[in-house]
């Protein structure tokens, strides 16, 4: 079994991350961690945490030579924030333990949920875990997962398609798609969709205000039969989603088609099956997004997130004091005006850990060496069914 646990709070001494499962003999490259880190502190938009931190990932255990042993892979990032909050978020009795209470839930938040279920006076003790900094140690992870997915083939790219009321379909999926996109300031592959973005986040700033979006993500050189359809929580699709909606501010996840299908006639959805003994089956179009029966069907997996406006305003929504009961307005924390062009790069991370998953499932082996050679002999079995 593939899994990993994360650690750790937004103004704490760092984040952490153990991944258990992964396979040994895996070339491990910080630098490509490093680089995914950094892409997810970027993106037109950020506030002003991202010019604090400059994240950095360490590998404390699991890794040695930059091979995995196939023992637990533990890794560390710092926050470089820490000693400006050391006092404030003292795990021991400490004289600045009342400073920075919170007490004025956000609305959109887990402020007041979270208050609540936990008992907490001071929301402090539950935005500072529900913060989206976690994400940064999903993204560590899910870089391990790429890399492994990476020496079979198989590519996970997203982007950009929609911020506030500019959208941008993409019509055709290339690996030219992948360039344009890191190109753009909001991870756009279009450069004039770019530039209506990034007016839409400018005018949000400017209102005191915040914007939402949708991003996808897309998996190539999947081959038929990852997942499964025996089970519930076996199927693929389902697994994928709950991913993406795990992300703080998604709201809500499309497969291929999406929410279009419902509009459409069967025969104007269903991908057409087709066989050549060069390419075995295939399709022409691929509206299921490369997924059916909870399982992959040869074609590109294609997944779309709407990722809600962030709940932290400068201009405040109304709200109520948790300790007086008084109404008040909602507390502020420095916050970023979009951060959609992040969340691509956490949906990206958290389909490569999914995708992942589902390999170490069907290919079970306790070295990647074994685990390629089972790979090659499935492909060899598909290209002769």
């Amino acid at each position: 079994m593939l899994r990993f646990l994360t650690a750790g709070e937004s103004h704490g001494p760092c984040l952490t991350a153990i991944i258990e499962g992964m396979p040994a003999g895996l070339p491990i490259s910080t630098a490509e961690i490093n680089e995914q880190l950094t892409r997810r502190q970027g993106g037109y938009g950020r506030g002003g945490r991202m010019c604090i931190e400059q994240d950095q990932v360490q590998i404390l255990s699991g890794v040695r030579g930059g091979r995995t042993l196939g023992s637990p892979i533990t890794l560390l990032i710092t926050n470089r924030d820490w000693p400006n909050w050391a006092e404030i978020m003292a795990p021991e009795t400490g004289a600045r333990l009342e400073e920075r209470v919170v007490s004025r839930p956000r609305p959109g938040h887990a402020d007041l949920s979270g208050a609540v279920k936990y008992r907490q006076a001071d929301i402090r003790n539950i935005l500072e875990r529900a913060s989206a900094r976690e994400t940064a140690a999903r993204v560590a992870v899910g870089s391990v997962a790429r890399q492994l997915l990476a020496t079979l083939e198989i590519a996970v790219a997203g982007w950009v398609v929609r911020i506030g009321g500019v959208d941008y379909a993409v019509s055709e999926y290339t690996p030219t798609l992948i360039k344009q996109a890191r190109l753009s300031p909001v991870y756009c592959p279009d450069a004039e969709a770019s530039q209506r973005m990034m007016v839409e986040i400018d005018a949000a700033k400017a209102a005191g205000d915040t914007v939402g979006g949708l991003f996808e993500v897309v998996v190539f050189g999947l081959p038929m039969g990852l997942g499964s359809h025996v089970h519930w929580d076996r199927r693929l699709d389902g697994r994928l989603a709950g991913a993406l909606m795990s992300i703080p501010g998604v709201k809500g996840v499309e497969v291929g088609l999406g929410f279009r299908a419902a509009q459409l006639h069967g025969s104007a959805v269903h991908d057409e099956i087709f066989y050549s003994p060069e390419r075995g089956f295939y399709r022409e179009t691929n509206r299921a997004g490369g997924l059916e029966g909870g399982m992959t069907n040869g074609e590109p997996v294609v997944l779309r997130a709407a990722m809600k406006p962030i709940p932290t305003l400068v201009k405040p929504l109304r709200s109520v004091d948790l300790v007086t009961k008084e109404p008040q307005e909602a507390a502020f924390e420095r916050s970023d005006v979009c951060a959609v062009p992040a969340a691509s790069v956490v949906g990206e991370a958290v389909v490569a850990w999914e995708i992942a998953q589902a390999v170490v499932e069907k290919f079970s082996h306790d070295t990647l060496a074994e685990l390629a050679e089972s790979w090659g002999k499935y492909r060899d079995y598909l290209r002769q069914v």
